[in-house]
């Protein structure tokens, strides 16, 4: 009889547990615009433990097709260890006329997840937006390669990108670094090791819903950010994974960074449902009160990665269309 009558009290908590968590993200499935909404909004993105993150590696997306004007092409570089190797994958656009500019894409997944190669779709539109050659970095993910492995593996694809820049045709003074999510805060931090070294010049920083503060551990209940796609609960585990005892320092983390002045200018989008809205909008002030020229393009009802799930969405598509644009004007 008490097994019985615990097993019912137990079943009356979990049923009303997950009814609230389901009121929760309807109300936060409400405050975004219709445009953006997705079925996949109502599954719990949750990635807070080694086990959830084997899983989510394995649930691997459909990849985007490389545009059929775009040249692609897998490249190993040296690594910034003896012996060391990292692979860059080129998008070149067909009949591009050398020299022009290029992007060093680094791709998000909270330093965790993913591969350059999902992001072949983004790198070739890239490539012909702005009409450029990007480069996009297969960096190590922690935890099994913690900072500053993947940091490491970008400054080396960088470092490359300058040394072949004639090669490759590209004018080594137009080169922007770039990403979203984690990407983008690899991108931060890539920028501020090429300010400090003094010889890898970068003309822009495209920084794209950046992830740039670990210690952003809670979703704001006044905005309601925070609720989709990533959440703080993902974003702290992620942030334990790639600084492992590491203490929070900048350029691990770029947020902690003191002195941003003489950083590269800056383009920087998010969402106002984005859980990085604010550490973002805070970044770009800074940037902003350090004499760095920064475009702060903040999208209302948008959540993470707003951008890419919603299929033929206008608020989406225009968010794309400004940083390819602001890519273009920067490197032209």
């Amino acid at each position: 009889m008490a097994r019985r009558r615990f097993t019912t009290v137990f079943a009356v908590v979990a049923v009303g547990s997950v009814g609230r968590a389901v009121v929760r993200r309807a109300r936060a499935i409400r405050a975004v615009p219709a445009e953006l909404r997705h079925p996949v909004l109502w599954v719990p993105f949750d990635v807070r433990n080694r086990w959830l993150l084997t899983l989510m590696r394995r649930a691997r997306l459909p990849r985007a097709p490389i545009d059929s004007r775009v040249r692609w092409r897998r490249v190993t570089v040296p690594g910034t260890s003896p012996g060391a190797t990292v692979t860059v994958h080129c998008y070149d656009p067909v009949g591009r006329v050398a020299p022009t500019g290029a992007l060093l894409w680094i791709h998000g997944g909270g330093f965790i997840m993913g591969s350059a190669e999902d992001y072949h779709g983004n790198c070739a539109q890239y490539a012909l937006g702005a009409g450029i050659l990007v480069v996009s970095v297969e960096y190590r993910l922690a935890p099994e390669h913690p900072y500053p492995a993947g940091l490491d593996d970008c400054v080396a694809a960088l470092r490359w990108l300058h040394a072949e820049a004639a090669a490759l045709g590209v004018d080594a003074a137009r080169i922007a670094v770039g990403g979203d999510s984690a990407g983008g805060g690899l991108a931060a931090a890539l920028a501020q090791v090429a300010t400090d070294d003094g010889s890898l010049p970068l003309r822009m920083q495209l920084l794209v819903y950046p992830m740039l503060d670990d210690r952003t551990d809670q979703p704001s209940q006044q905005s309601g950010h925070g609720q989709l796609i990533w959440n703080a609960p993902s974003n702290v585990f992620a942030w334990r994974c790639y600084l492992g005892t590491l203490p929070a320092a900048a350029p691990a983390v770029p947020a902690r960074r003191d002195d941003l002045r003489g950083l590269p200018p800056a383009w920087i989008g998010t969402g106002t449902l984005d859980l990085f809205h604010d550490e973002d909008v805070a970044y770009a002030t800074r940037l902003q009160a350090a004499g760095v020229a920064c475009a702060l393009v903040v999208v209302p009802g948008m959540y993470h990665g707003g951008d890419t799930i919603p299929t033929g969405s206008p608020m989406a598509r225009a968010f794309t269309a400004a940083s390819i644009a602001a890519l273009r004007e920067a490197l032209a």
